[in-house]
């Protein structure tokens, strides 16, 4: 049966979903999780659902992608169809031609999974690496150290100091409470937790929300940011501590988080919180 693309309804979401929280383990590359749907959906269920593809056969879900911004498909594909010669083709071929809703013609960036066919024949097609990512893990199967600093969980009556301080952690940022209830509505939220960090002071200085796939499977991370009037304190590494913690409390067996490889400030700060790095992945990039 041919691959069939889709683009899921709101009330298709969910099964998005159940597609990437059940190809989650913790021996896969970093790939697409179900945390990411679920912080896109910060913009509203109706523009969540208008970003993602689906790809199946004979009704079963393949790949999902997940459109973050016009230009970047971040995908990833069911562990048993990495080689898939049939889904391969039809993934470069959705991607390239605009006609087909996935990408638009110009520049571009896929995110897909190491060892996937599909970077094989994108490169084959004239895909170059485009930017590196590190991945870093946190093993959690021993209990994770209390962080040094106060740690709340953010509830719908604090969504104002939440989004307050990661506007403050990163300079383009438009999160606003709107955008925090937005996300906090849903299935996928469920297994979620926004964390706030306090310093001796009283004063909220880090944010983190965390995304659990389910018991005995790798959480997420995403996002996370420090107030820019409370850096190099150790609160960023408190925080990850705190994700963790949180996630192990969830269930999960480990805790993911990838930041561009050029954030070298932000890989420190994810090691001294006991985050492994792992293999450097790089995009494949379209330059026209």
């Amino acid at each position: 049966m041919a691959i069939e693309l889709r683009t899921p309804g709101v009330d298709d979401l969910d099964e998005a979903a159940d597609a990437l929280r059940a190809w989650q383990h913790d021996s896969a590359p970093m790939q697409l999780h179900p945390g990411d749907l679920g912080w896109y959906r910060r913009f509203g269920v109706e523009r969540a659902a208008a970003a993602v593809r689906t790809w199946r056969r004979d009704g079963r879900v393949l790949a999902v992608g997940l459109l973050d911004g016009p230009t970047l498909l971040r995908l990833t594909l069911a562990p048993d169809a990495h080689q898939d010669v049939e889904l391969a083709r039809e993934l470069l071929a959705d991607v390239g031609e605009p006609g087909r809703g996935v990408l638009p013609e110009g520049p571009a960036d896929i995110e897909a999974p190491e060892g996937a066919l599909l970077r094989d024949l994108l490169t084959e097609a004239g895909w170059r690496p485009g930017e590196a990512w590190t991945p870093l893990i946190r093993d959690l199967t021993e209990p994770v150290p209390p962080p040094a600093v106060r740690i709340e969980v953010a509830g719908p009556e604090r969504a104002d100091a939440y989004a307050g301080v990661l506007r403050a952690a990163f300079d383009r940022s438009t999160f606003t409470a709107q955008r925090w209830r937005a996300m906090a509505v849903g299935s996928l939220y469920e297994e979620a937790r926004c964390l706030l960090a306090y310093d001796d002071g009283g004063a909220a200085v880090a944010v983190v929300t965390v995304w659990s796939a389910g018991p005995g499977r790798p959480g997420l991370l995403e996002p996370m940011g420090v107030h820019r009037d409370h850096r190099v304190r150790g609160h960023g590494a408190a925080i990850c501590a705190a994700a963790a913690a949180a996630l192990r409390e969830l269930g999960a067996s480990s805790a993911l988080v990838s930041t561009p490889s050029a954030n070298t400030a932000a890989v420190a700060t994810y090691k001294a919180a006991g985050y492994r790095p792992m293999p450097q992945v790089r995009d494949r990039s379209r330059q026209a």
